[in-house]
């Protein structure tokens, strides 16, 4: 029964809405099961119901803000990242790779680019710099389930140099620089980014970016592992 529910809150997500008879059949249940089940879900606040059909509902928005990889990554990395963002002017991110998708966890706003984090706007591809930056690592267990076949030689250069960048991937004109963060067992668990302006040029980001990665990783219990190949 919980499998079902899970199939179906996928399948509401997939659909951005949608009916009974639809749910069902993107679920694989029976009719009646899905309609029982997604009225509990509804009676739980993890569902609602609109004319058009179901939507996932907002105690799921409260149960996802609540996650992170790490029980200290958002208060270790919040005060780093906004820091961060006052001295570059640069709106900072947090984001995990959870196979193909981007996910940000938090979020601090910059003068340098306006850039809405939120309305659906907070999973990306995974080729942003923070998802490059997470995928080259060895140790990640999240990889993206297809990469392109010059990643290998680019991946190389993202541990080499310890940053990742991205062009327009966010949104157009900004640019996006990341590094790793890691805890004390050696494993990557989320990136540190700044999305910037055209105006403002990657490279000079990429020094103090590497170093309050540095900083949150020693926060979490980690090492500067950035030259591991």
């Amino acid at each position: 029964m919980l499998e079902g529910a899970f199939e179906l809150l996928a399948a509401v997500e997939r659909s951005r809405g949608a009916g009974l008879t639809r749910l069902s059949s993107e679920s694989g249940l029976p009719k009646a099961t899905a309609h029982r089940l997604l009225e509990q879900l509804v009676g739980l606040g993890a569902v609602e119901r609109f004319v058009d059909g179901y939507r996932i509902g907002s105690r799921m928005f409260q149960l996802g803000n609540g996650w992170q990889p790490h029980p200290r990554l958002r208060s270790t990395a919040a005060e780093p990242a906004r820091r961060l963002a006052e001295v570059t002017g640069a709106a900072v991110g947090i984001a995990v790779l959870r196979h193909d998708r981007t996910l940000l966890l938090h979020w601090t706003p910059g003068e340098a680019v306006t850039f809405p984090a939120s309305r659906n706007q907070s999973a990306w591809p995974w080729y942003t710099a923070a998802g490059k930056v997470l995928a080259a690592t060895p140790e990640y267990r999240f990889p993206p389930s297809a990469m392109p076949a010059s990643w290998p030689r680019e991946a190389r250069a993202i541990r080499e140099c310890g940053v990742a960048v991205d062009q327009g991937i966010l949104m157009p004109g900004v640019c996006c620089v990341a590094a790793p963060l890691y805890d004390v067992s050696s494993a990557p668990v989320a990136a540190l980014f700044t999305a910037t302006g055209p105006a403002h040029r990657p490279e000079r980001l990429a020094d103090v970016v590497r170093r309050t990665s540095r900083a949150i990783s020693a926060g979490l219990g980690g090492g500067d592992l950035r030259l591991r190949i």
